[in-house]
């Protein structure tokens, strides 16, 4: 039994007329009665009673046919299926980013990835890199936004931009009086930290050398499970001062004269921004496409191409 049979055989009963039949499935009206005749033999029944004058369904092929004509559908349906699984930017993407990045990554990023590909969607979640790492691995992800490094078996990852590192300053600290601020002075008990979990934390930490772990929590504030904006505020306050990303800083409200931001001295800590998606994933060019868009909407320093 073949589609082609079962087309055969639908048509005939939409048609009645052998030539008719045959004429609508392209083939020749032998080609079209052998085809019927070897369906009926190897079902063991007749679909069509014959005569000189008319071709007419039996009751039990009446059945056959009906059946025969949802089994076409379906085919159809699977071939629909098929087809929209050729264009990779045709369904929704499942995009997790961290904390630090997604805020002001993406307001930037869906208009730009809305103008390339219009038909697909993105499905958006914030978290830790821990948790977006095994959401990844899960399925539950297609693709995460996190900071360099990052590892994983059967992951890829490509390097999207480098984003320096600036100091938050609440106006009238007596650091705005500088041009560039030393890492070295970031080492007092009024630095504000994002809390355990955020990479970003840990990017901080490791950019100051004159901080010493052993003594982290009798010199620093940090904010526990808090976020960036959180921090702001509280630097805008007169709390303290922090450390930003380059693309938090001129995401604000705030009017001029509340906050102050100052570049760190040469040679500035960075952190690298990167892509990564399962290398099994089906969907590579859903993947260029956001690896593209990010590059072109960032607004912090790209990377080569090549890098």
């Amino acid at each position: 039994m073949t589609l082609t049979e079962l087309r055969y055989i639908v048509t005939l009963a939409q048609e009645q007329h052998f030539g008719r039949a045959a004429e609508r499935c392209h083939v020749s009206q032998p080609t079209l009665s052998v085809g019927v005749k070897k369906l009926e033999d190897e079902l063991g029944v007749l679909i069509f009673e014959r005569s000189k004058s008319a071709v007419r369904l039996t009751p039990v092929g009446e059945g056959i046919v009906t059946q025969a004509q949802k089994v076409l559908e379906q085919a159809q349906g699977i071939r629909e299926l098929a087809q929209a699984g050729k264009n990779q930017l045709a369904a929704p993407l499942k995009i997790g980013a961290i904390y630090t990045v997604g805020p002001y990554l993406f307001p930037h990023l869906i208009p730009q990835l809305h103008r390339v590909a219009t038909q697909m969607p993105l499905y958006i979640e914030e978290n830790f890199t821990h948790v977006l790492r095994d959401k990844l691995r899960t399925g539950e992800l297609d693709a995460i936004i996190v900071a360099l490094p990052f590892q994983e078996a059967d992951v890829l990852t490509l390097p999207l931009y480098d984003e320096p590192f600036y100091a938050l300053l609440p106006t009238g600290h007596p650091w705005t009086e500088m041009k560039t601020i030393d890492t070295k002075l970031l080492n007092d008990k009024s630095l504000l930290l994002l809390g355990e979990g955020h990479c970003f934390r840990d990017q901080v930490l490791e950019a100051c050398p004159t901080l010493r772990k052993g003594e982290e929590h009798a010199k620093h504030t940090t904010v526990e499970s808090s976020s960036l904006e959180t921090i702001r505020h509280m630097v805008a306050s007169g709390l303290g001062v922090s450390i930003l990303p380059f693309s938090a800083v001129d995401s604000h409200h705030y009017a001029p004269g509340v906050i102050e931001v100052r570049p760190l001295s040469p040679p500035a800590p960075f952190r690298t921004v990167a892509i990564a998606w399962r290398a099994s994933f089906p969907r590579p060019k859903a993947i260029e496409v956001l690896a593209d868009s990010i590059r072109l909407c960032s607004v912090a320093k790209p990377l080569p191409r090549n890098a």
